[in-house]
C-alpha cells in the first residue's frame, strides 16, 4: 500500500511538473494593434477606426491570410493609447487559428466602446506595447507593433528613442497615419506620413498604409493586418514614400532636460 501511494504521488509530481515546464505556444505572428485614442480623434472618427478593425477581423481575406501562416495561428492583443501612462488594454493576447477565432476576437472588440483622453505619446504607446510581449506564454516567429494615430509625439521621451529600443529587440514596427482632416490644431503636422516614415515606423519589412479619405479606413485596415499576417511581399496598396524632406521627429515635443 505504501509503495502504491509513493507511485501515485510521484505520477502527480510528474504531471505537475510536466505542466510546469509547458513550452510557450508558436505562432506565426504575435501582433499588438495600438491604437490612438487622443482628443485629436474626433468619437465619429474613433468609431470609424473602431469599426475598421472589427470588419477586419471579420473578413474572410484576414482568415484566409492566418490560415495560409507557416504555422496557421497568430497571436493579437488590442490597446487603446493617449498621453504618458495611459495605454490599456481593450483585448488582451487572444489566440486565432481559424475563422470561429477571428470573429470571436472582433465580437469582443465590438463590445467595448472606444474612450478619449489627453495627449498623444506614440513613445509610451510603443514601450506599453513592447512589455506587452513579455511572459505571454507565446514563442512568436514575428513580433508586430502596429501604431495608428492622427499627429505626432507630444509628450514622453522622443520617439525615436522608444522606436530604436524596440527594433534592438528585434520587433517591427508599423504604422497607419491617419490624414483625414486639414491640421488644424498645435499638435497636428500637414506631412504625417512622412513623421510616420521617419520617426515611427521601424525594423526589417516595415511599412504604413496612410489614410487620406474616410472611406479607406477599413479596406487599409484590412491591408495592413493581412500584410502583418502573412509577412511577405506587400499588396500594390501599402504605399511607401522613397522621397521628399525628412521629417523632424521632435515637431510636437516639449523641451525636457531627462531627454539629454
Amino acid at each position: 500500500m505504501r509503495h502504491w501511494v509513493a507511485a501515485v504521488l510521484a505520477c502527480l509530481l510528474c504531471v505537475t511538473g510536466s505542466r510546469a515546464a509547458e513550452s510557450p505556444t508558436e505562432v506565426d505572428v504575435a501582433l499588438v494593434l495600438a491604437v490612438d485614442v487622443s482628443l485629436s480623434m474626433t468619437a465619429d472618427e474613433q468609431f470609424v477606426q473602431r469599426s475598421g478593425y472589427v470588419e477586419a477581423f471579420r473578413s474572410a481575406v484576414v482568415h484566409q491570410a492566418v490560415r495560409q501562416g507557416l504555422l496557421g495561428r497568430i497571436a493579437v492583443t488590442y490597446v487603446e493609447w493617449a498621453g504618458v501612462g495611459n495605454q490599456r488594454v481593450v483585448v488582451p493576447w487572444t489566440l486565432i487559428a481559424g475563422r470561429e477565432d477571428a470573429l470571436a476576437f472582433a465580437d469582443l472588440l465590438s463590445q467595448s466602446p472606444p474612450r478619449r483622453s489627453t495627449w498623444t505619446s506614440i513613445a509610451s504607446a510603443i514601450d506599453f506595447s513592447v512589455g506587452l510581449f513579455a511572459n505571454n506564454g507565446l514563442e512568436p516567429l514575428r513580433r508586430v507593433i502596429d501604431v495608428s494615430g492622427d499627429g505626432p509625439n507630444n509628450q514622453g521621451r522622443p520617439v525615436t528613442r522608444a522606436r530604436d529600443d524596440a527594433v534592438a529587440q528585434g520587433i517591427v514596427i508599423n504604422g497607419l497615419p491617419l490624414m483625414i482632416r486639414e491640421p488644424s490644431g498645435p499638435w497636428d503636422i500637414k506631412d504625417l506620413d512622412l513623421y510616420y516614415r521617419d520617426c515611427v515606423i521601424g525594423g526589417s519589412g516595415s511599412f504604413m498604409v496612410p489614410v487620406r479619405e474616410r472611406a479607406q479606413f477599413a479596406d487599409a485596415i484590412r491591408t495592413k493586418i493581412v500584410r502583418e499576417v502573412a509577412g511577405h511581399a506587400e499588396p500594390p496598396r501599402v504605399q511607401r514614400i522613397q522621397t521628399g524632406p525628412r521629417a523632424n521627429c521632435l515637431v510636437g515635443d516639449r523641451p525636457n532636460p531627462e531627454w539629454d
